[in-house]
């Protein structure tokens, strides 16, 4: 037997008791003859007292050894508060060096020195850190309570395959050769969406899955080349029935992993005005700084950036002072996200100043400072374009200065859905209708002429969960009738050739009874991370990749045998 106790389970009622403790050094104080190290394990830190004459070994003991004790709870004469087994401490009688341990090249603690390189290519030691511990133990309960809803509500869990048939929309597919079959591929799926719809025409009426997803794309502080989503679907509910258990799923979650009430029914926006208030489809709603359309107001003055806007719209940062080089670095976050330019007014004394005022009459200012509401200490951001560049630019900035006042605490929580998002956007790149979610997703019924007139105003039933500016989640009611499936394929430019090779087995199921269905899936992910409060998804990940899609401690991806390579018919060539 290694150990009889856990070290941070052990309190005061325990005292007297001799116990054995295994685990990880921590931290070593000598005091001459006495020695005082806290043991650490997955439970926490205990403090143990060694007198050096009755237990010798432990001279030969350093940081991060890991070590069996045997000894005897004692109250301790100066007891340490914020431990929580800071009133008790072990007088150690006997010793056993399990392990020895090189030195460490990050701090095994809270707070680290460091990288986040570092802390990723000997990420078996960053996990050793409390709080990268806690933060799993986070995603594990976020996990259990999801899992205790749905199992308890009828769901039915069913794996998908991980090897199927690549469908490219939306990011790239990872692609895994066959041996078997020569010079054809299996693509890893980015999520299971046409299996699952495929389990409602096989009758199962409500599924879920943890399912594990793959996508070929650019990374970000929550993002992942493989991550995991909590998928489900099922048959003959409506929409504001999916959305309602959705709520409730996540409320159980909130209460059970953070000790926390979330009020019911969650704030519900549509797209436009998401858009229109936040200039985001993921808006975070914790704060203010919400959008003024000026269109009107300042169509009539004299300013070339506004009289050659489609759209003017401008947001107030109470209490908000930026230097000059400060506005440029803004200006270039709005550029960076599709505007032209931002003018900037700062209010002092009680009149507004910045390049732009010279265009403005008094009485301009005048109703500027009204409809914004301005005091002095405030700055007013404005933004004119077309209407959707106007409001996604807008939007990152809003995000930004919110960001440098503090106002995005990540102990504060608050859910709201977007919903009646569009149904096609526009690519310029491609020259063709793309979906703003997927392509299974149902149109709304008042909507379906718009298909054959104009797709761009098609408005769907499709439904995202937002939390603190995050998207947990989207999800939508799916269309189940054949035909308006293929019109929905032609409309996103695809032949009858390309619907029956990509999806002709998808398409074909649908003509043997399918029945109306929906579902959502939630990025498990992002919730664990916003619920472990932390801002990188890659700390509720064991194992993650970096920015560059790597993994900095198995090297992945690395080039591979070539006779692999021939085994799978792959010839590799250099990039020009």
């Amino acid at each position: 037997m290694y150990r009889t106790k856990y070290n941070g389970t052990l309190r005061e009622a325990n005292v007297g008791e001799r116990v054995q403790l295994v685990g990880w050094v921590s931290k070593k104080r000598n005091f001459g003859q006495l020695c005082f190290i806290d043991l650490r394990d997955t439970t926490g830190i205990c403090q143990l007292v060694f007198d050096e004459q009755i237990a010798p070994e432990v001279k030969d003991v350093r940081n991060e050894y890991v070590i069996q004790v045997e000894g005897v709870v004692e109250k301790r004469k100066d007891p340490n508060p914020a431990m929580p087994t800071g009133a008790i401490e072990v007088l150690v009688d006997k010793v056993n060096i399990i392990n020895t341990a090189k030195t460490t090249p990050l701090i095994i603690a809270d707070e680290t020195d460091a990288l986040e390189d570092t802390r990723m290519e000997y990420r078996y030691l960053d996990l050793r850190r409390p709080i990268m511990q806690q933060r799993l133990k986070t995603r594990h309960a976020v996990s259990r309570s999801l899992r205790d809803y749905l199992d308890n509500h009828g769901f039915l869990e069913v794996e998908t395959p991980m090897l199927g048939k690549s469908t490219p929309e939306g990011a790239r597919d990872y692609l895994v050769p066959s041996r078997v079959h020569p010079g054809s591929f299996y693509a890893l799926p980015q999520s299971p969406q046409l299996y699952k719809q495929l389990l409602m025409i096989a009758g199962l009426d409500k599924y879920y899955q943890f399912a594990r997803c793959f996508r070929d794309e650019d990374l970000r502080a929550d993002r992942q080349t493989d991550f995991t989503q909590v998928d489900i679907e099922t048959s003959f509910l409506s929409e504001q029935e999916i959305m309602d258990f959705t709520e409730e799923m996540l409320c159980k979650t909130m209460r059970e992993v953070k000790g926390i009430e979330v009020e019911r029914p969650f704030l519900k926006l549509t797209w436009d005005e998401a858009m229109n208030k936040y200039g985001s489809d993921k808006p975070d709603n914790r704060f203010g700084m919400v959008f003024e359309d000026l269109s009107e107001q300042c169509k009539g003055i004299e300013f070339p950036v506004f009289q050659s806007a489609e759209t003017i719209k401008g947001f107030l940062a109470d209490d908000f002072h930026a230097s000059n080089k400060e506005v440029k670095k803004l200006t270039d976050l709005v550029k960076k996200n599709g505007g032209k330019g931002l003018v900037v007014f700062k209010m002092q004394d009680g009149v507004l100043s910045g390049p732009a005022r010279k265009f403005f009459s008094d009485d301009d200012e005048k109703a500027l400072i009204a409809t914004m509401g301005a005091k002095d200490g405030d700055t007013i951001f404005i933004v004119a374009d077309t209407w959707r560049k106007a409001c996604t630019a807008l939007g990152a900035l809003r995000s930004e200065i919110a960001r440098q006042k503090g106002l995005k605490k990540n102990d504060e929580f608050s859910f709201l859905w977007v919903v009646d998002f569009p149904m096609f956007e526009w690519s310029e790149e491609e020259g063709r209708y793309v979906s703003e979610h997927h392509p299974f997703t149902m149109p709304k019924t008042e909507d379906l002429p718009l298909l054959d007139t104009d797709p761009s105003k098609v408005k769907t039933n499709a439904y995202d969960i937002i939390l603190n500016g995050y998207e947990l989640g989207g999800g939508s009611m799916r269309i189940y009738d054949n035909d308006l499936q293929k019109k929905i394929f032609k409309i996103l430019g695809l032949s009858d050739e390309d619907i029956q090779n990509k999806f002709g087995f998808f398409v074909d199921a649908f003509q043997y009874g399918t029945p109306p269905h929906g579902g959502l899936a939630l990025g498990f992910d992002r919730v664990a991370m916003i619920l472990a409060e932390t801002d990188s998804i890659r700390d509720v990940i064991a194992f993650p990749k970096n920015a560059a899609a790597k993994c900095p401690m198995s090297k992945a991806p690395t080039p591979v045998d070539p006779k692999q390579l021939d085994e799978l018919h792959i010839a590799v060539t250099e990039k020009e």
